[in-house]
């Protein structure tokens, strides 16, 4: 089974990235996924958003990063938790069926 990399990336890469972190992991895991997840501060992004499949960030993507992402800022706000789930999953949905 393939492990898919997701980098979590917030302002920080402490507080609000290790609420996401928790969450995605469990998400993916519950759909079947297996996941390494790491996570980052936003202005760390371009040096290393290659090296992952997806990227969840809490707050905007700079848009020179070609990997995939969702923004989770919901997994913060509390509203919109299930799209947000859903868009994650269909994300890896899509990775997956590339490779």
């Amino acid at each position: 089974m393939k492990t898919y990399k997701i980098l979590i990336a917030c302002g920080t890469g402490i507080a609000t990235s290790t609420v996401i972190a928790d969450r995605v992991k469990n998400l993916c895991e519950q759909n079947g996924f297996n996941v390494v997840v790491e996570q980052t501060r936003v202005v760390q992004l371009e040096g290393i958003a290659a090296n992952f499949d997806l990227i969840v960030a809490s707050t905007q993507v700079p848009s020179s990063i070609k990997t995939p992402y969702v923004t989770a800022l919901s997994y913060l706000t509390g509203i919109n938790r299930e799209q947000t789930d859903a868009e994650i999953i269909d994300k890896l949905k899509e990775i997956a069926s590339k490779s």
